[in-house]
């Protein structure tokens, strides 16, 4: 499936190594944490430019999940996710042996239809241990704590309210100049903030929040 083309690079090699050691689905944040362990000197824009160049050659599946960062399959293979609504876990799903739904000519609207994507959500095993036993003991739901808006420092809540009311999605040094943080501090929380789920990258070095992040601020 790979494109003949493409020049496998020691960078790419190692970030192929990487992504296929763990077989979960990591973010480009994720496993640039790990990557950079074996080259010190890879930038976070080398690894983000690597990873949308293998996925268009098709030999990695790039995850593009509603309101959420991007995350990477090392199996390019036809194949459906789920992910877990508090911890943000992906797993796979076998793609059922079935042909595309049936989209009636009246319903095209012009378009021509060549695939569909689903989406399953829910809660994965370990979250559905942590709600039941709460349940069991008449605590308050405690199984994701950090989708709570206490989970929330000062820091975190500056750079969220900054880009809920921005009208697009905002660089790093936009948000330093609304919040009053240095880059590296706004870089920190982006961070922290795209690992709960309350801020996606729509495009490479740009955020914005998502519904998760609007109802954190309350």
């Amino acid at each position: 499936m790979m494109n003949r083309n493409l020049r496998m690079t020691h960078q790419r090699e190692i970030i192929l190594e990487e992504l296929h050691r763990g077989k979960i689905h990591p973010t480009a944040d994720e496993l640039y944490e790990r990557i950079k362990k074996k080259l010190p000197r890879i930038s976070l824009a080398t690894v983000y430019r690597n990873l949308e160049i293998l996925s268009e050659a098709g030999v990695i599946k790039k995850l593009e999940i509603s309101g959420r960062q991007k995350r990477f399959d090392w199996d390019p293979h036809d194949h459906d996710h789920v992910f877990c609504t508090q911890c943000q876990r992906v797993d796979n799903i076998p793609t059922p042996d079935a042909p595309v739904p049936y989209v009636a000519p009246t319903q095209e609207k012009g378009y021509r239809i060549t695939g569909c994507r689903i989406e399953f959500f829910g809660l994965c095993p370990k979250c559905r241990k942590q709600q039941e036993t709460t349940k069991k003991t008449g605590e308050h739901d405690m199984a994701c704590t950090t989708c709570e808006p206490a989970s929330l420092s000062d820091a975190q809540r500056q750079v969220l309210e900054a880009l809920a009311q921005s009208a697009e999605a905002c660089g790093s040094k936009e948000l330093a100049a609304s919040t009053g943080l240095e880059t590296k501090q706004i870089s920190c929380q982006i961070t922290a903030l795209k690992n709960k789920g309350y801020v996606s990258s729509p495009a490479r070095c740009k955020y914005e929040i998502t519904d998760q992040g609007k109802g954190a601020l309350g």
